[in-house]
């Protein structure tokens, strides 16, 4: 079996990286210098949340992350190339333009060969993260198995499978199948590990009733995890933190909001990558903006621990 650990943080080969990639000074400096690095997606920016509620946020999870003495690294795309740490500038204007697309792993080389920008899925930004040398990412809820006999799973839990990047977020978005996306976790061979809870997050709710067979209560234990996981070649991991409980929503509230905003989804033809962002929107409408509190507020917890566990795999 081909071993695939994750790479060491030197750096070297990232000096002179390929023409479709633009890794910022100071991204590069701290993997030379074998300093943590957190890794941050673009498409909860471009397409999650609201303008110009998702400027605000992306700049939250970064000064989340450096409040710990941590780099973020936001991962997006700018007129085709791939870029790893965004200034304030490009930031901006990621987050407020109109034209940007939604970027996976299939539509990487052909977002590249376009000259296009858009946001990074949770899979493409794992996959980015890895060959630059990050190995821990934080994000709100990863893809997943969606509800329904569509068939439609997220090439995330595919990526989870075969990457070897921690990724911290609160469970799979509220919207999908959490059951089926669990087994096919299972499937994959990929750890779910709960975050100081036995059971798996519903996103914006703090419990599912799905327990867990992995749990871990501080960054120690996380730490030796990861390491045993990766030492044997496999790929990544899922660290859950539940929604924290000020913000959180009623898991039944949840449900009953879902079930009218899908609704009005079939009767409007929404489907494909338009979906989730047309779900979230309702959801946070039929909720009063309670699920969109519960989104911001899981997004700036995950940085934050995804920091604390980057600090600690540093040490």
């Amino acid at each position: 079996m081909t071993e695939s650990h994750p790479p060491e943080k030197t750096g070297n080969s990232m000096e002179h990286p390929p023409s479709w990639l633009k890794i910022s000074s100071t991204i590069l400096q701290k993997l030379s210098d074998k300093k943590p690095v957190v890794a941050l997606e673009s498409t909860v920016t471009t397409h999650g949340l609201p303008k110009p509620v998702n400027l605000d946020l992306a700049n939250q999870m970064e000064e989340q992350i450096r409040s710990v003495e941590v780099e973020p690294a936001t991962i997006a795309l700018i007129q085709g190339q791939v870029c790893v740490g965004l200034s304030a500038d490009e930031m901006e204007g990621l987050a407020l333009a109109t034209d940007v697309h939604k970027i996976s792993i299939r539509d990487l080389g052909a977002a590249i060969s376009k000259g296009q920008s858009g946001g990074t899925t949770v899979a493409a930004t794992m996959n980015i993260s890895h060959r630059v040398g990050i190995n821990i990412f934080a994000t709100g809820g990863i893809g997943g198995v969606h509800r329904g006999d569509s068939g439609d799973i997220s090439t995330d839990l595919f990526e989870l499978s075969r990457t070897p990047v921690a990724v911290i977020c609160s469970g799979a978005k509220a919207i999908l199948d959490l059951p089926r996306t669990l087994e096919w976790l299972e499937t994959v061979g990929v750890p779910v590990i709960g975050w100081q809870t036995d059971e798996f997050p519903a996103f914006f709710s703090q419990t599912s009733g799905l327990g867990l067979n992995l749990r871990a209560d501080n960054v120690s234990e996380i730490v030796d995890l990861l390491n045993a996981h990766w030492s044997l070649g496999f790929g990544g991991a899922l660290i859950c933190v539940p929604c924290p409980e000020d913000a959180g929503v009623p898991l039944d509230v949840v449900e009953a909001i879902l079930e009218v905003a899908l609704m009005e989804a079939e009767k409007g033809a929404i489907r494909g990558k338009e979906l989730t962002p047309f779900l979230l929107n309702e959801m946070s409408e039929l909720s009063s903006g309670a699920t969109l509190r519960a989104n911001l507020s899981l997004l700036r917890n995950n940085a934050l621990v995804a920091a604390q566990i980057a600090n600690a795999m540093a040490d």
